[in-house]
């Protein structure tokens, strides 16, 4: 849209409004001097929760963005589908179910060429896309087994993870049950598992070769998980929440 100088001056909030939809050139005796654009500051829209996934009306952040927003700040921040969220302090509750789990997988990977490591530690995911910068997603899981090595670069890990844990909060309960179980979906993670301290209950989800979803088991105190991509791989998931209330 162009409009003079005069217009804008005269009728300012009428212009102000309609900025939200186009960029309007300014002209001063039919020559353009100025341009109003719709101002976005991602900062605006970082978040500690998933949006109403009915909704439509969010602005996609970039990578370079959310990149910018974290070697600014001592926080940390996941980015997923254009979104970024705030990731909250874990609660005592929270790091003794991480630290628990981590006690079996270490005890089962120990002389296995795979390693269980704990957040914060960046994973860049795709999801479908062949390039990363097409969908780049990163996530900072609470457990993760990485069986690549190879895809460690500059001390950074570059490549998808062969199991995910997260421990539900309820910051996270949302992103963890919907946004990330696609995204893990999608970007070739062999299970998942969801661990929900309220209900003490672990839900096991395994994925096929093609990225879809083969199985999900809700596992009790009374049950075992048994992990269908590590052979031999067993955990009493009584034992998991044994030591919270």
């Amino acid at each position: 849209m162009r409009v003079n100088s005069t217009d804008l001056q005269n009728s300012f909030g009428k212009y102000l409004a309609l900025v939200e939809k186009e960029d309007i050139i300014v002209l001063k005796n039919g020559k353009a001097v100025a341009k109003l654009s719709n101002y976005f500051d991602y900062r605006d829209y970082i978040k500690e929760e998933a949006r109403d996934y009915n909704s439509k009306s969010y602005k996609r952040v970039s990578y370079q963005e959310y990149l910018e927003l974290v070697e600014g700040s001592d926080q940390r921040y996941e980015l997923i589908d254009g979104e970024v969220f705030l990731m909250a302090s874990p609660s005592f509750r929270h790091q003794m179910l991480v630290n628990e789990i981590s006690w079996h997988l270490n005890n089962y990977f120990r002389n296995h060429k795979c390693s269980p490591l704990t957040s914060p530690l960046d994973i860049k995911l795709q999801g479908y896309a062949p390039k990363f910068k097409e969908d780049p997603n990163v996530v900072q899981p609470d457990i993760m087994v990485i069986c690549d090595p190879e895809n460690v670069v500059d001390d950074k890990y570059q490549g998808i993870p062969e199991l995910l844990v997260e421990v539900l909060s309820p910051s996270t309960k949302k992103r963890d049950l919907i946004l990330k179980l696609n995204l893990y979906s999608k970007s070739g993670v062999k299970e998942y598992w969801i661990v929900d301290p309220e209900n003490k209950k672990i839900t096991q989800y395994i994925f096929t070769d093609d990225r879809d979803l083969e199985t999900v088991n809700d596992l009790f105190p009374d049950q075992v998980l048994k992990s269908k991509h590590f052979k031999g791989l067993k955990i009493q998931v009584d034992e998991i929440f044994s030591k919270i209330n």
